[in-house]
């Protein structure tokens, strides 16, 4: 925020009067601004649309959306979990909550199709499969997603270790025997993990390959990484939506079992076996009433 607060306070005098409204507005208000739309923007403060679009402009964003994406990113790492809520309860009144929650998921995953690194994710696919050791690492919101991950690499690849709860000591103990012959694929999103960029940084010290799932190029995670997996996320209240990054961790499983065919044919294989003779499974064949 402060780099566009000082673009305000720099053009402030040129500003028109309706102008002036959004920038005071912006100013006290930033963390409701950055999630409300040009339309509510402007009815909020009491100017039209437009007015909105062309303050965006007069500050040097291709339109409306650019700002407002680069007010969200510089600022959903730091909302408390109470400002969440206000947030949402500003974004989603008088419209509904499913159809809303929905509609941005979707929205969650274009943009991730779009702002994704192809490159990145095939190196990283690559790197994952000949990785001595897999280590995944995330917590809390995020430590869903490593169990996910963790419980089909773990049924392709024989040696993973999710690390998904920690101590003061505990991420160095869990990560103590990695080497430049392992990977370690490090979740987080806002509000950014402390315990995720340490134990990054540990791996990459010891010359593991370093794979960062996280939501854009500014998340403290990109440093030290060397393949980034960009997966939009956003807030629904207090909840953490994680929608898109579960939608690439299944695009990274898929692509590693298409990698490793045959093995994971056998594998599989061997695996139908054992679930059909322990019966795992709900058996579909129904049984005859008579």
């Amino acid at each position: 925020m402060k780099n566009l607060l000082s673009l305000i306070n720099e053009r402030k005098t040129g500003f028109s009067k309706g102008q002036k409204l959004i920038a005071d507005f912006i100013a006290k208000h930033y963390d409701k601004a950055a999630f409300m739309t040009a339309s509510k923007l402007g009815s909020t403060v009491g100017v039209s649309e437009s007015t909105v679009v062309r303050f965006a402009t007069e500050l040097g964003y291709d339109g409306y959306p650019k700002m407002q994406r680069a007010m969200q990113e510089m600022i959903t790492d730091k909302l408390t979990s109470v400002q969440r809520i206000e947030v949402t309860q500003s974004r989603m009144s008088g419209v509904s909550v499913l159809e809303s929650v929905l509609n941005k998921d979707v929205e969650k995953i274009r943009k991730t199709l779009e702002e994704t690194s192809q490159e990145d994710f095939e190196n990283a696919v690559e790197a994952i499969s000949r990785a001595k050791t897999i280590y995944i690492f995330a917590v809390r919101s995020s430590a869903a997603l490593a169990s996910f991950l963790g419980y089909y690499y773990s049924l392709i690849f024989e040696n993973v270790k999710v690390i998904n709860n920690y101590g003061e000591t505990e991420v160095y103990e869990k990560l103590f025997r990695i080497s430049a012959d392992d990977v370690i694929i490090g979740i987080s999103f806002p509000r950014y993990s402390n315990a995720a960029i340490q134990a990054m940084t540990f791996a990459k010290r010891r010359g593991s390959k370093v794979i960062a799932l996280t939501d854009s190029m500014s998340s403290p995670l990109v440093a030290v990484s060397d393949y980034v997996l960009i997966a939009k996320s956003d807030m629904a209240a207090v909840v953490d939506s994680l929608v898109a990054p579960l939608s690439m961790i299944n695009a990274l499983i898929v692509a590693t079992v298409l990698k490793r065919d045959d093995e994971v044919k056998r594998t599989f294989g061997m695996l139908e076996d054992i679930w059909q003779e322990y019966d795992v499974y709900q058996n579909n064949r129904k049984d005859d009433p008579d």
